[in-house]
């Protein structure tokens, strides 16, 4: 029985424990996240989002499972599809686009809502390790940096209006992905510079703008939330981060218990963007340590991945990957500890979500997919190693004179 399922279950066991361990947490946080979102929306019926949210994470393990499933060689190919596809679909959310949160994000699809920023993230994850990979041999030039920084521009310039955090943490992962993949180092401090040039002009700038005649826009949002982060406000503005504080403080060690939480009733968004704060303020310390941990040893199983495998674009599609989901998972705790202003980024497989949810399963996959090709490369070689040592030690046949 147990070789049948590890037959099924290939590649990196830890990421497959990490997947679960998130799943589950993610499915008990959330039920008891949603409960007074249950009483003010669908008149106490406390179990239509839990289910909803379990609806959502087996159709995403269904796409991990297929995805994994799938050589991963094939990315490569689909990942300049992907990459248009995404462009034209930021292109109609940023003016046609429903808004949530007061910033239009997603567009309607077979009923429900997608945010294109997530499948753009996962197409310039999978662009970058294929481009990346097949310039090996003229890497140090100008043009490789050129040719994908258009590309990364493109997207985070499309995101930026309406979610300036994904668009900066897809920017973040694509200099270190670059960064992996030996691009002229030079050109990447040049880069890195000019980006914190950028975004200490941005900051400095709305901190000094007056935002009373551009109530159509995110920029009063985020020159709030910048004035919470630095107190320009005098504190009155950090409810949300402040809730959240208690939450965390009142969790201790070992938490109050599952769905024994408080400040779900106080905090806005405590499924999503201050799902960390409802973990360790029910599973104490020891709860959020465990999902830091997932995300700690997701980084580690994929820098193994980069040393291991024989394939440029797999190592660097795996590190894209995880580090864009780790990064993301990073910010959001350090929201919900106050280390970092206020943003709408979830925890991949722990926050409650459609779009998010499934993707970040679609990336876990392809994970997978690198690894098990990883160990299916290895069992060939000691098989191979095996069987020539099988023939040398053979005995010789004492009439063949050749």
């Amino acid at each position: 029985m147990a070789s049948k399922l590890s037959s099924k279950f290939q590649g990196d066991r830890y990421i497959w424990y990490i997947i679960i361990i998130l799943s589950l947490i993610g499915i008990l946080a959330v039920y008891s996240a949603t409960i007074t979102l249950a009483f003010s929306k669908k008149d106490g019926n406390i179990e239509f989002y839990f289910f909803r949210h379990v609806g959502y994470l087996f159709l995403g393990l269904a796409f991990l499972y297929a995805t994994y499933k799938v050589p991963f060689q094939y990315y490569s190919r689909m990942s300049q599809l992907l990459l248009w596809l995404s462009i034209a679909l930021l292109i109609v959310t940023l003016f046609t686009g429903y808004e949530i949160n007061n910033a239009a994000r997603v567009i309607p699809l077979f009923g429900t809502t997608f945010q294109p920023s997530d499948l753009a993230k996962l197409a310039l994850m999978m662009y970058i390790a294929r481009y990346l990979s097949k310039k090996q041999e003229e890497i140090d030039s100008f043009k490789v940096f050129r040719h994908v920084l258009f590309f990364v521009l493109i997207i985070v310039i499309l995101i930026a209006p309406e979610n300036l955090s994904t668009a900066l943490v897809i920017f973040l992962t694509s200099l270190i992905l670059m960064f992996i993949g030996r691009v002229n180092l030079r050109y990447m401090l040049y880069l890195g510079s000019a980006g914190t040039l950028l975004l200490t002009i941005l900051v400095v700038t709305l901190l000094n703008v007056n935002t009373d005649n551009l109530t159509h826009t995110r920029i009063p949002t985020w020159k709030k939330r910048i004035e919470t982060f630095t107190g320009k406000d005098d504190g009155e503005g950090n409810y949300q981060q402040t809730q959240s504080m208690i939450a965390i403080a009142e969790g201790g060690f070992l938490g109050k218990g599952p769905g024994n939480s408080t400040q779900r009733a106080y905090l806005p968004h405590p499924y999503s963007d201050f799902i960390y704060a409802i973990i360790v303020e029910e599973y104490g310390l020891l709860g959020g340590i465990i999902v830091i941990g997932c995300f700690i040893l997701l980084i580690i199983r994929c820098i193994k991945i980069v040393v291991e495998s024989s394939r440029a674009f797999g190592a660097l599609l795996a590190m894209g990957l995880g580090l864009s989901m780790s990064i993301q998972a990073f910010v959001n705790m350090g929201v919900a500890t106050g280390i970092l202003p206020v943003t709408g980024l979830t925890i991949p497989l722990v926050s409650m979500g459609g779009t998010s949810l499934l993707m970040n399963s679609i990336g876990f996959g392809v994970i997978l997919g690198v690894t098990r090709f990883i160990q299916e490369e290895k069992n060939k070689q000691m098989a191979e190693g095996a069987y020539t040592t099988q023939t040398s030690s053979a005995p010789q046949n004492p009439n063949n004179n050749a």
